[in-house]
């Protein structure tokens, strides 16, 4: 961010910090489900969660630019979570999503600002080998509240099979002033997923 730019909309703290990602923790979480309804699940149903922590990096006054600060960040968001999200589900990623969980002390257009960017969701398509856009999910809430985010097939957003939603809650997270930012990826479909195909009930029998 250039110096004018910072004075123009209030943001001198912010530019005096330099552009960068400031992170509290980073959250990795592998969840397997093998038994469902008393069925084996084959293959067993892996989600991967990798999510960042960050201060959030938008004053807590209203400004009109949400988009040149999510621009400058969004790769360095994206190259943090989106690899290693790949890399802990441990195969073939076939759904995937994104979320942004944001502290009381922001607004949600925050969170949203920063997850749907491309320099941010390009870098998780690109590791997960995907074309579709990532479904998305983004909300205000305290330390504590879940986040449901949704996954659909990362190359066919209408195969019913893959459309899954999953939560994340950490107990300490979101504080007031941070964000949340959350990346997730499934090896496969819904457990004894079993529906017919897209637009099979609208087809003349």
């Amino acid at each position: 961010m250039n110096q004018r730019f910072a004075k123009r909309t209030g943001w001198v703290d912010l530019w005096r910090r330099a552009v960068g990602v400031r992170v509290r923790k980073i959250v990795k979480l592998l969840d397997e489900t093998r038994l469902e309804n008393g069925r084996d699940v084959e293959p067993v149903h892996r989600v991967a969660f990798v999510g960042a922590v960050i201060e959030n990096p938008y004053p807590s006054e209203y400004v009109q630019d949400l988009v040149t600060l999510a621009d400058e960040l969004g790769a360095e968001i994206g190259a943090l979570i989106g690899p290693a999200c790949v890399e802990l589900l441990g195969g073939e990623v076939e759904a995937f999503g994104k979320a942004a969980l944001v502290g009381i002390g922001g607004e949600v257009e925050h969170g949203s600002a920063l997850i749907h960017n491309l320099r941010f969701g390009n870098v998780f398509r690109s590791a997960a080998g995907g074309t579709e856009l990532l479904p998305a999910a983004e909300k205000v809430g305290l330390p504590g509240s879940p986040i449901d985010i949704p996954l659909k097939h990362k190359l066919d957003a209408k195969t019913r099979s893959h459309h899954q939603t999953v939560t994340l809650q950490l107990a300490d997270v979101p504080r007031p002033r941070e964000i949340l930012v959350v990346c997730a990826a499934a090896n496969a479909g819904r457990p004894l997923a079993r529906l017919a195909s897209f637009g099979a009930e609208t087809r003349a029998k």
